[in-house]
């Protein structure tokens, strides 16, 4: 009966071992499809990123420029009231009585003229500030059109090479999926640990002359031992990775 269960024990590291050297094989051939893609999806997530950022920027130039026209209305305005003042006054200044009054009203027109000079200078400074804001909304534009211009040309080269590696991704992917079903939940979570963490993506891997097949550190006589022996699933001391021997993995040593 120990014999038994020992024999069973061993069949189901041996089992857990060739699963996830074969999931590792199916995830490397995706890791290299990915590589395949290279940066483009990257790339295209950053242009479409500064594309919204653009056109962000133009909604607020333009969200200016409207204020600054209102300004410019409410200046016109101001100028109108107080040309509408001094003729007043002036009217006023040809039936006065005496000095005292004419002072005053003399005074009303220069205070008026001197409102009218103001609102003139706010008027050219927001005119001013209203043609550079056009200028920006054009250079802004223009740096608009070239990067969606990249974008496309980014967005059919990635189509392209999607559209060569989809099939054949979606079926490494399946593939995968039924090989997890036959790991228990425990040891896949680790070795996707590892996986993660590794710099290769190689979460578990098999002796090669005598050293780790991850970071190439030698390993002891007596671990290999243990690895060929499949009793418990052995981790590389210095990378962390899972051990594996060749004759299992099924390749030459």
């Amino acid at each position: 009966m120990a014999a038994e269960k020992k024999t069973e024990q061993t069949a189901s590291v041996e089992t857990r071992l060739k699963s996830l050297y074969d999931l590792q094989t199916i995830l490397s051939e995706i890791d290299r499809i990915k590589t395949i893609r290279g940066e483009l999806p990257l790339e295209v997530k950053d242009l479409e990123d500064q594309i919204a950022g653009l056109n962000t920027r133009i909604d607020n130039f333009s969200r200016e420029i409207a204020e600054l026209e209102r300004a410019v209305k409410e200046e016109n305005a101001k100028i109108a009231n107080c040309q509408g003042l001094i003729d007043r006054y002036n009217q006023q200044m040809d039936n006065v009585r005496n000095n005292r009054e004419y002072d005053l009203l003399h005074k009303e027109v220069e205070f008026q003229s001197l409102e009218i000079e103001l609102a003139n200078k706010h008027i050219n400074d927001h005119s001013r500030a209203i043609e550079n804001r056009h200028a920006d909304i054009d250079a802004t534009r223009q740096r608009l059109d070239d990067l969606e211009h990249i974008l496309t040309e980014k967005r059919d080269e990635l189509d392209e090479i999607v559209g060569e590696t989809r099939q054949e991704e979606e079926g490494l992917r399946v593939k995968a999926k039924q090989i997890e079903e036959n790991i228990d939940e425990r040891t896949l979570t680790a070795f996707k640990r590892i996986r993660k963490n590794a710099r290769n993506g190689l979460g578990i891997v098999y002796v090669q002359r005598d050293a780790c097949g991850g970071c190439f550190n030698r390993i002891p006589p007596q671990k290999q031992m243990e690895i060929r022996m499949h009793k418990k699933v052995i981790v590389c001391e210095y990378c962390g990775r899972i051990m594996i021997d060749p004759v299992l993995a099924g390749v030459e040593a």
